[in-house]
């Protein structure tokens, strides 16, 4: 088992647990968040439940000051009664029944009467403030649509002279009406601003008519639309709380979740997308310096590499030098300058690992075949190579020369392992508007759709005396130098793999 796949396996493990750990973390959150929303929610539900019990007492209360109202009524309409039946009482039971009608009137304390003659003067007053006497005072404006709400009595004396009886609501009952305005104006007041913190608006029979609110933002109430879309949603979420007022009609009090309610119930949601987020962000943060750490190894190894061949490879050429200077001619002489011309290349690519390549157009389609040309003369006869393009055509593309053609060279050499030295390797070049495309296929064993990117990696080899380092060089020369992409487009097992180089037209 290589290091890449022991990695691999140990990531898993860590995700695994990392998943348990998040999970538990997650559903322990959430017993907690539920708890507290069932104390939440039961917290409104009292709130709710104490409203119905205090609009019912309200409701009661109206009811009653209505009974008391009617019972006014009546006590006004027999304090009438007897001032109209005052003068109509015969001499035999005059002293018994006008001393019963006068104490009917002076026991009244309460009901504000006035008494005027035909021509709507004031004579008597009861119960009535602000009403001077000491000239002639009519009855008039405000005062008499004050004392209007009841039909005037009138009351006969002679046959040509009258007088008439005004009077409306006792005191009592104008203090009780003021003091159940004030109650039901309190009732909706506390209720929009309820201990509960919950959003409240309170409505009349429409719907639509803002009474009260509360725990809203006062700027957004203003709107109509704003309005009609909270009570929709308030409507949809709790089923609002009809109150019936009497003569004052029906409200509905709508409301909804509180804030904190809400919060709760999205609060783990956010933990953990805050805390997904932060390992996001470690790990890339990790990621580019394990990235610029590897990068500093292959530099120093490159160019520690490049050193090391540059020494003996000096005194190679030296003594290529000196037998040429004394005129010694041999075919084994000439593989061998061959040989060191190859290992200049090979100092040469090593040296430019890690410093800015220089790139140059080039014609990609002459590239790609001198680096097969190299390769076919020291491979077997029984490995073909195909290339879709003749070797005149010309696709210009801005390469470094040196490292382009290290990648096909490992390309090849790959795809010859994976034959077992016997097969076809095509190369196929193709133009795309800002790209140009080569694909190289083999007729080998394939590759596992699994390790499509783990062949990439430093060390990962499937070789027993491979050092793992061709895709690895491949792929940091196509992306770091070149600004291209090298991946594997599709491979199938016993069948075989394409390889593609997607390089800029202009970098």
């Amino acid at each position: 088992m290589n290091i890449y796949t022991r990695k691999k396996r140990w990531k898993l493990i860590l995700l695994f647990i990392a998943v348990i750990i998040v999970a538990l973390s997650l559903w322990y959150t959430n017993v907690l968040v539920r708890r507290i929303s069932e104390n939440e929610r039961k917290n409104i539900e009292t709130w709710a439940n104490t409203i119905q019990h205090k609009a019912e007492l309200v409701n009661y209360t109206e009811k009653f000051f209505q009974q008391i109202q009617e019972e006014e009524r009546k006590r006004a309409e027999i304090l009438a009664d007897a001032y109209s039946n005052l003068n109509m009482v015969d001499e035999n039971t005059r002293s018994n029944v006008l001393d019963l009608y006068l104490k009917i009137i002076s026991y009244n304390t309460n009901i504000p009467v006035i008494l005027t003659d035909k021509f709507d003067t004031i004579t008597q007053a009861r119960n009535v403030d602000n009403i001077n006497f000491d000239g002639v005072y009519k009855l008039q404006g405000e005062l008499k649509k004050e004392f209007s709400e009841y039909d005037p009595i009138r009351i006969r004396i002679l046959e040509d002279e009258y007088v008439t009886l005004y009077f409306k609501e006792s005191i009592i009952y104008s203090e009780l009406r003021e003091v159940l305005d004030d109650l039901i104006k309190s009732f909706f007041t506390e209720v929009a601003r309820n201990s509960a913190s919950v959003p409240v608006i309170i409505t009349d029979s429409s719907r639509r008519n803002v009474i009260e609110y509360g725990n809203i933002d006062t700027l957004k109430i203003r709107d109509t639309a704003y309005v009609q879309q909270i009570v929709h949603e308030m409507e949809q979420e709790n089923p609002p709380i009809e109150i019936e007022l009497g003569e004052r009609g029906v409200k509905y009090i709508f409301y909804k979740n509180s804030p904190l309610l809400l919060r709760l119930m999205y609060y783990p949601y956010i933990q953990f997308g805050v805390i997904g987020l932060f390992l996001i962000l470690a790990y890339i943060m990790f990621d580019t310096a394990r990235r610029s750490e590897q990068n500093q190894v292959w530099v120093g190894m490159s160019k520690e590499t490049a050193h090391q061949l540059g020494t003996p490879l000096s005194s190679m050429m030296a003594w290529i030098e000196l037998m040429d200077m004394k005129g010694i001619k041999d075919e084994g002489l000439d593989e061998i300058k061959k040989d060191v011309a190859r290992l200049q290349n090979i100092t040469e690519r090593f040296s430019k690992i890690g410093s800015p390549a220089r790139l140059e157009p080039v014609n990609v389609v002459k590239a790609i075949y001198d680096g097969i040309d190299y390769i076919r003369s020291r491979t077997s006869s029984k490995v073909r190579f195909r290339i879709n393009k003749p070797r005149e055509e010309e696709i210009i593309v801005p390469i470094n020369i040196h490292l382009f053609g290290w990648v096909i060279e490992n390309l090849s050499k790959n795809a010859i392992d994976a034959m077992g030295g016997q097969g076809v390797v095509k190369i196929d070049i193709s133009e795309e508007e800002r790209y140009v495309n080569i694909d190289f296929s083999d007729t080998g064993k394939g590759i596992p759709k699994s390790r499509f990117t783990t062949i990439f990696n430093p060390g990962y080899t499937s070789k027993k005396r491979g050092w793992g380092l061709g895709l690895s060089l491949s792929k940091r020369i196509i992306k770091d130098y070149h600004k291209g992409k090298i991946f594997v487009r599709h491979s199938a097992l016993d069948k075989g793999s394409t390889f593609r180089i997607s390089l800029r037209k202009k970098i």
